[in-house]
């Protein structure tokens, strides 16, 4: 059946969706793997493989456009080509599964991006055989999945709070009258507390109890910080809901106020929630009562992003004016009035002439780096389909990351 992909590149994991042309509008997870290359000593690139002999990259999808690249051992790569790689690697993945190619991939990337970004990712993308691409902001990704369900009239507004393992931003998308997107604000965090931050707090509080000898498993803070009943129990030691929400409300309240200085005057008809940071209760609950809005989650918000994306491929197949207004209908909400999830608009299409020079910079007095000639051809071609990889239904510790 044919179909768009959808590639969501996040710092802890990266997703794949996917959206069939002759089928709903509504898009299904493909592949989840940890966003994770290493480099053999073979010379081979091996996805998603913790440990063993080799050199790991991580965080590489928020570092394209840097001009220092990954060293790995004898290589050294940009960011944008692994990045690249991995979504080839992606959309190899989820061919060999389909039996057949997508009739377009559409990628994330941050609302903040400029063209110099767009560029460096685009050209990476086309010297490893991925050419057929459009790159969607995330808030737009998110916006469009919410579309496929709910009805979002031209001239409305939606926010996107958006809270992962290692990264938060704050946006507001307007709907134009040709059913696209447009940005109105976007803030990136930079001193906020993320996923892993809650982490390390909510195993402050369990090592407070133990002692400084105490053990306390990582995989157990993440899961209980994120599914809270009235209390928990991690390594033997019980929190109460009350005293962990205590612990990170400073934490919570700076990213609610930095998400209301992004919204500014705007009245959203909705606040979306995406990554799975936003799994927490305590996000949802402080929201609400901070918005005169809806405030909706997926069940897994971690996938809303990639998800909306295959929908703005699917978009950029068929066109917004083929698809029907859809019919309101409900999930996971965490104020007053049930409602669903998010939608995207359609990306504009590259243009070449806009990738000439990156950003101006600051005058900074440094020693120039030479950069070894691109051996992304050669490290594509060695690219292995090795690692633990998911699908819609991912292994528990897939389910446990926070993603993006």
């Amino acid at each position: 059946m044919a179909y768009v992909l959808g590639v969501d590149v996040g710092t802890t994991r990266t997703t794949a969706a996917v959206c069939r042309l002759d089928g709903t509008r509504d898009a299904e997870i493909a592949l989840v793997v940890p966003s994770y290359l290493q480099l053999t000593e073979a010379g081979t690139f091996t996805v998603g493989e913790f440990g063993g002999e080799g050199w790991p990259a991580t965080g590489f999808a928020r570092r394209v456009g840097d001009a220092v690249p990954f060293s790995l051992g004898p290589e050294t790569c940009p960011a944008e080509e692994l990045t690249a790689l991995l979504i080839m690697w992606m959309i190899g993945e989820v061919v060999a599964r389909e039996g057949e190619q997508p009739r377009h991939v559409a990628v994330s990337h941050p609302a903040g991006w400029g063209p110099y970004r767009r560029g460096q990712l685009h050209g990476a993308l086309r010297a490893v055989g991925v050419h057929d691409v459009t790159l969607v902001p995330e808030p737009f990704a998110a916006a469009e999945n919410h579309a496929v369900r709910a009805r979002v009239v031209p001239g409305s507004a939606l926010a996107v709070f958006s809270l992962g393992s290692h990264a938060f931003s704050a946006s507001v998308v307007k709907r134009a009258q040709n059913r696209t997107f447009e940005l109105v604000n976007h803030i990136e965090g930079v001193d906020h507390h993320t996923g892993a931050d809650f982490d390390d707090l909510l195993a402050a509080l369990v090592r407070g109890r133990l002692g400084k000898d105490g053990r306390v498993s990582a995989a157990e803070c993440e899961a209980a910080k994120r599914a809270f009943g009235p209390a928990v129990v991690i390594s033997g030691v019980e929190i109460g809901v009350a005293e962990f929400v205590e612990e990170v409300r400073p934490s919570v309240d700076h990213l609610v106020a930095t998400f209301l200085r992004a919204v500014g005057a705007v009245q959203p008809d909705a606040v979306l929630l995406v990554g799975g940071g936003c799994r927490m209760p305590v996000i949802g609950d402080a929201l609400s009562a901070s918005v005169d809005c809806r405030v909706l989650a997926e069940a897994a918000p971690e996938h809303s992003v990639a998800k909306g994306a295959a929908v703005a491929a699917r978009l950029v197949v068929l066109g917004p004016d083929s698809e029907p207004d859809p019919i309101d209908t409900s999930v996971l909400v965490h104020t007053r009035e049930a409602s669903l999830r998010f939608p995207v608009g359609e990306a504009p299409r590259p243009d070449d002439d806009e990738f000439t020079a990156p950003p101006p910079r600051p005058p900074v007095d440094v020693s120039p780096l030479e950069l070894p000639p691109r051996r992304v051809k050669r490290m594509a071609s060695a690219l292995k389909p090795a690692g633990r990889r998911s699908g819609s239904r991912s292994d528990s510790r897939d389910d446990d990351e926070d993603g993006r």
